[in-house]
C-alpha cells in the first residue's frame, strides 16, 4: 500500500473507500506527516466506490498537508476509463474537486514539473 517515489510517498487505495476503509487511509496520512514526509500522493485509482466517510478522508488530508506547508496529490484515472473514476465523479458531484491536484498517472502525480488534470 506504501510506496516511496523520489520525494513523494504513495499510498495505493483500492476497493472502497468508505466508513470502514478511510480511517485506516487517514492514519497513513497523518503517519506520513508525523514521520516528515510531506508530499503524498494517494493513487485512487483502483477505487470503485467512495462514500461521503471518504470524502471526508480526502478533505481532511488535503487540510493537513496545507497546514504543514506538504502536498497532496490525487491520482484518478483519466476520462475514457470508463468515463473516468468513481471517485473523481463523486468529488465534482459535491463541488470539490477543484480543491484537489488530480494527476492521470503515478508518473505524472510524482513528478515536480506535473501540471494537474483541470477540474
Amino acid at each position: 500500500m506504501e510506496e516511496e517515489r523520489g520525494e513523494w510517498t504513495v499510498f495505493r487505495v483500492s476497493g472502497e473507500l468508505d466508513l470502514v476503509t478511510s480511517p485506516a487511509v487517514r492514519q497513513h496520512v497523518h503517519d506520513a506527516v508525523a514521520g516528515g514526509r510531506l508530499n503524498v500522493v494517494l493513487d485512487l485509482s483502483h477505487v470503485q466506490f467512495c462514500d461521503s466517510s471518504g470524502v471526508g478522508v480526502l478533505i481532511a488530508s488535503r487540510r493537513l498537508m496545507h497546514a504543514c506547508t506538504g502536498s497532496l496529490r490525487l491520482i484518478l484515472p483519466a476520462k475514457g476509463a470508463v468515463d473516468g473514476s468513481h471517485v473523481n465523479r463523486v468529488l465534482a458531484a459535491l463541488g470539490v474537486r477543484r480543491l484537489f491536484a488530480c494527476y492521470p498517472d503515478l508518473d505524472a502525480a510524482t513528478d515536480v514539473a506535473a501540471r494537474p488534470l483541470s477540474a
